[in-house]
């Protein structure tokens, strides 16, 4: 049963699922046809690799300034074209015929999603309060993960189907009428829109800082630097960028105007922890599924229907985790999120023992279940993760604090799909004999579980520094009239 009172307000979280599931469904579901795809469109290493990760590159560049914007001009008519854009794009990275033109199909997309589901967090946040809002971030999240999770399997079909030819470009397609359906839903059911933010003036020079640091830490990571004197530059222009937002925000504060990023979002400890365990958790959950297919297909030659099947078990144990996590979280408070890592931990570690020591012919079931426990982990940690890191965001500025979530997990998918998979293929290429992938893909889970292990460690961390105190922090020059009629919309069982 949908979280809300008003019909009105659960019309608006079906919108917000519905766009949660369209965006994530159409960058899972591509990862299982990379194969077939390089081979249609005669792309290289590299070619491919912008293909995937460009995607959430402009993903995670668009967070930030999607959520400033919806907090200054309000969210539905930025929803929708965003949502209108993503499925322009889509088509024509669909009917491409060179790499050049998918390449920049799918960076208008990455960058198009990413203005959707600034749109879509803070949305959920004005909609709901107490324990309906963590309700409703669940079922967003339960939507987003399993489709997520039925990417594989759903690419893997419609490669198996249709062809390797046919069967790329059919996965690119996918998502298209769950576009349609979301535009024809938010023109109907979003709410006009309002402005939130109390300063309506943008913040110009903070968000070209603010994307510029964000694109010089993550091309990196997609394009791998020649040589380290690359790699140090590219370092050094994170940290001048970084300092100079930092200077630019604290020179905003003092002469009276609203920052982009609010004050209280950079002091707040639970809001920086949770933030950074969600980046561990995702990347971890981001980088493990993409060399599960790698390792299924060319490491140990399964077909792509196969490898979904596989992969399925993920999905179906992700939805049911996700719905019952909220009870979980009525009766145990926080450490739900970490009784969902230490089941991911033990999901990851499983896996890597399986490829060790299985026979060849019980080692595809045996990761099945591990993708089942790995599944049902997600469920329990990501949903209420989320909605003790939104908590602490002010009310005006929610599409800010959910870009700034979104645009982290972003950065985190970049950085651990680059530094897992070359974990994988290193030791894949290193190994003699048959054993060399099942090695290396026990190396990368045993990475994978390493992340997880931090996640861990940082949530119970939060825990220690989120004991009893203010709702949120006062800041008189930039509270927001607001800030008084909800000044503590949490439910006891929250606080």
């Amino acid at each position: 049963m949908l979280p809300g009172d008003d019909r009105a307000i659960r019309r608006v979280l079906l919108v917000c699922m519905a766009a949660g599931a369209t965006t994530l469904l159409d960058q899972a579901v591509l990862n299982i046809a990379i194969p077939s795809m390089r081979h249609s469109l005669g792309a290289g290493a590299a070619d491919i690799q912008w293909i995937v990760a460009g995607y959430s590159l402009a993903f995670g560049v668009a967070l930030v300034p999607g959520g400033s914007l919806g907090d200054l001009h309000g969210r539905k008519w930025l929803f929708i074209a965003g949502i209108a854009v993503f499925l322009l794009a889509g088509v024509a990275a669909a009917t491409g015929g060179g790499p050049g033109i998918v390449i920049g199909a799918r960076l208008v997309q990455g960058a198009a999603a990413g203005l959707v589901n600034s749109q879509v967090i803070a949305t959920v946040q004005d909609a709901f309060h107490g324990l309906d809002r963590g309700r409703a971030l669940g079922l967003y999240a339960m939507t987003g993960g399993v489709a997520a999770a039925l990417g594989p399997p759903l690419g893997g079909a419609l490669v198996a189907g249709l062809g390797p030819e046919a069967g790329w470009r059919y996965c690119l397609l996918l998502s298209a009428p769950c576009a349609v359906l979301t535009l024809v839903l938010a023109a109907r059911w979003l709410p006009p829109p309002r402005r939130t933010a109390r300063d309506s003036r943008l913040d110009v020079l903070g968000l070209a800082l603010a994307c510029g640091c964000t694109l010089t830490l993550m091309v990196p990571f997609i394009r791998t630097p020649d040589s380290g004197g690359q790699a140090l530059l590219w370092a050094a222009g994170v940290a001048v960028l970084a300092c100079a937002f930092t200077v630019h925000q604290r020179l905003r504060v003092r002469g009276g105007r609203v920052p982009l990023v609010h004050p209280a979002l950079a002091s707040s400890k639970p809001y920086l922890l949770g933030t950074a365990v969600a980046m561990a958790q995702f990347g971890s959950s981001i980088a493990a599924s993409l060399v599960l297919t790698v390792f299924l297909q060319d490491g140990l030659g399964l077909s792509a229907l196969l490898t979904a099947a596989v992969s399925l078990p993920a999905a179906i144990a992700m939805g049911v985790s996700s719905a019952l996590a909220w009870r979980l979280v009525r009766r145990i408070g926080p450490r739900t999120v970490n009784i969902g890592l230490a089941i991911g931990i033990c999901a990851a570690l499983g896996g890597a023992v399986a490829a060790f020591l299985a026979p060849p012919a019980a080692l595809p079931v045996l990761l099945a279940v591990t993708q089942l426990l790995s599944g049902a982990a997600g469920g329990l940690s990501v949903s209420p993760n989320q909605t003790q890191v939104l908590q602490h965001a002010p009310a005006e500025d929610a599409g800010v604090g959910g870009g700034i979530l979104q645009m982290a997990q972003r950065i985190a998918a970049a950085v651990c799909l680059s530094a897992v998979s070359a974990v994988y293929l290193h030791s894949a290429s290193g190994s003699s004999g048959g054993s060399g992938p099942r090695a290396a893909y026990a190396f990368a889970s045993c990475v994978c579980a390493g992340l997880l292990a931090v996640a861990l460690v940082l949530s119970r961390l939060r825990g220690v520094t989120a004991a009893p105190r203010s709702p949120r922090p006062e800041f008189p020059t930039l509270r927001s009239p607001r800030d008084d009629r909800h000044h503590d919309d949490r439910s006891p069982q929250e606080r």
